[in-house]
């Protein structure tokens, strides 16, 4: 779990709310359904008018890393590739064939099967760095969505403040009206500003982030079956693959 983000999230938040409270304002000030509605809707509506379907289940999917991200681990991948470096060297590469079943990632599974397979190093490679592409790109794309919304929410609370300042003006005759109508007018420019530089920014980044990371460590597997395919030494192999983690 990624205590940071969910640290993150919550002082950002705690800190608007005790300023509110120290300027001696109300919590409930600033809750407003209406404008809750408005914006969250209106945004949600503008990104998925912007995406096909798959891409934007696809960042429904995707949210959940920013709490608790795929697991990626790149010691323990160079270690396995090691390991299959080792029983290749000495055994063939068919000695790998009964590790085919038990390697649980997908991207991974694949190269582990074409190199069990025979398959020439270099059409390995060229395959396995084509689905990355498409992984990243396809992955990308949803995270973008994020990032749109957050584009989108500042000027969807704006609307929400003019629809509360319409509201207004055709209530003057009736003091009783202003006040509700004053409220949403400017809790709504607070949310779509909120949401957009505290939520879908923020979780959009992140998201980028992760996809970025997961290739770069896709990309190390792929050098590391390349290898084992070309017949290199487990001890350069190694060496190759910390290059890809130096940090």
């Amino acid at each position: 779990m990624d205590i940071l983000s969910i640290a993150g999230l919550v002082i950002a938040l705690g800190s608007i709310l005790l300023g509110q409270l120290l300027e001696g304002g109300h919590i409930a000030s600033i809750v407003q359904p209406t404008a809750f509605l408005i914006v969250i809707g209106g945004t949600t509506g503008a990104a998925m008018l912007q995406y096909p379907l798959p891409v934007f289940l696809r960042s429904l999917k995707m949210l959940p890393w920013v709490v608790r991200p795929p697991a990626m681990d790149p010691r323990a991948a160079i270690s396995m590739i090691l390991q299959w470096s080792d029983a290749a060297r000495r055994n063939g590469l068919l000695s790998l064939e009964s590790l085919v079943d038990d390697v649980a990632d997908p991207f991974t599974h694949k190269g582990l099967q074409m190199l069990v397979d025979g398959t020439d190093p270099m059409k390995i490679r060229s395959t396995l760095e084509q689905e990355i592409g498409a992984i990243e790109h396809h992955d990308g794309q949803a995270a973008k969505v994020l990032e749109s919304a957050g584009g989108y929410a500042p000027t969807v609370g704006i609307l929400g403040a003019v629809l509360g300042l319409i509201h207004v003006m055709e209530n003057l005759a009736d003091p009783s009206k202003l006040g509700e109508g004053i409220a949403v007018a400017f809790v709504a420019t607070i949310y779509g500003v909120g949401s957009a530089n505290l939520f879908f920014l923020p979780v959009a980044n992140k998201m980028k982030g992760i996809v970025h990371e997961r290739a770069k460590l896709q990309e190390l597997v792929v050098e590391g079956i390349v290898a084992i395919a070309e017949g290199e030494n487990p001890r350069i192999i190694e060496s190759r693959l910390q290059s890809f983690f130096a940090h």
